[in-house]
């Protein structure tokens, strides 16, 4: 395993992101979690992460802004996009706004692991 890297995980669900950083945590991965994108976008001035893993559909800031905030302010920062909403439409905003990588609830580890290894190597 590479360096630690550091992971954001926005979701309004409780269990996703416990669940994400419970697996992301075993292999050496430093996880932040977040109920909702206001206090996680606070977090990102003072704070680097390497990858920011966000739900959508949220109340108040959903994941689309997120993704224009972190490409604005944060450029270097990847972003995954996880949805129980996807459709072709959410993909292709998401894609237009550089997203990159996209997921369906409920998303598989192993598919997310590899994508997040697959970022913080590029």
């Amino acid at each position: 395993m590479m360096g630690v890297h550091k992971i954001m995980v926005i979701d309004d669900e409780h269990v996703i992101g416990k669940m994400i950083k419970l697996h992301f945590e075993q292999d050496d991965y430093t996880v932040e979690t977040f109920l909702n994108a206001a206090p996680a976008l606070e977090r990102l001035k003072t704070e680097k992460f390497d990858v920011v893993i966000t739900d959508l559909k949220m109340k108040g800031i959903d994941g689309m802004e997120v993704l224009r905030e972190i490409k604005t302010h944060f450029p270097a920062t990847k972003v995954i996009m996880i949805t129980a909403f996807a459709n072709l439409d959410a993909a292709v905003e998401a894609f237009r706004g550089k997203v990159d990588d996209f997921f369906s609830k409920p998303v598989k580890i192993k598919d997310l692991k590899a994508s997040v290894e697959r970022l913080t190597k590029l």
